[in-house]
């Protein structure tokens, strides 16, 4: 009978102690989940930053490992709080003022969306409504995008958020709500111009 696998906070404490196999299971266990995040929070005018991000993000994790606090926050939180500040620097790097806008070529995300059953018009315009989703998701403001993102993808709750951006909870709450306003104001605009 296995045991149960070791929890994220003990692969980081077996790391700590020199463990590099417990180190690449959380790599293993995050690394997608951990560049999605960092690619989505980019958006498609910086995407080909999020690899350096992900690989800076991965290495503050080993350098920082005796920082992380299970009782403040779970590793995944931590991660994504890493992973955010390290796309908020690249940001202030770039000098970036307005940080919206979206482009084509994001096949990944739109790989998602398709059905490989459907028909080739089902097929395309399953890909031009992710092409929708993702400008409209990417024309957020960075705040209310990353605490969209950090909810919707990274599954973090609201408390997790408020940890990871360093804010109160009501306004990790506020921005989620106003990020899912515009997205359905976005949408509800379309749907009566195709009515």
């Amino acid at each position: 009978m296995e045991s149960d696998p070791p929890g994220d906070a003990d692969l980081l404490s077996a790391h700590r102690a020199g463990d590099a196999h417990a180190f690449a299971r959380l790599y293993d266990r995050y690394d997608r989940p951990c560049f999605h995040f960092i690619r989505r929070l980019l958006g498609a005018a910086h995407a080909e930053a999020a690899e350096d991000l992900h690989q800076e993000t991965w290495i503050a994790i080993s350098r920082n490992a005796a920082s992380f606090d299970p009782a403040k926050a779970s590793f995944h939180a931590w991660l994504f709080t890493v992973a955010r500040h390290k796309v908020f620097d690249h940001f202030r790097r770039q000098k970036v003022a307005v940080l919206a806008g979206a482009g084509a070529g994001d096949d990944a995300a739109l790989a998602l969306v398709a059905d490989p059953a459907a028909s080739a018009l089902a097929t395309v315009e399953s890909r031009e409504l992710a092409q929708r989703i993702i400008a409209a998701v990417e024309a957020l403001p960075l705040e209310q995008r990353g605490a969209l993102i950090m909810f919707a993808q990274a599954g973090l709750s609201l408390e997790e958020i408020a940890h990871a951006t360093g804010v109160a909870v009501e306004t990790a709450k506020s921005r989620l709500r106003y990020a899912r306003a515009k997205l359905r104001q976005v949408f509800e605009g379309e749907r009566s111009v195709h009515v």
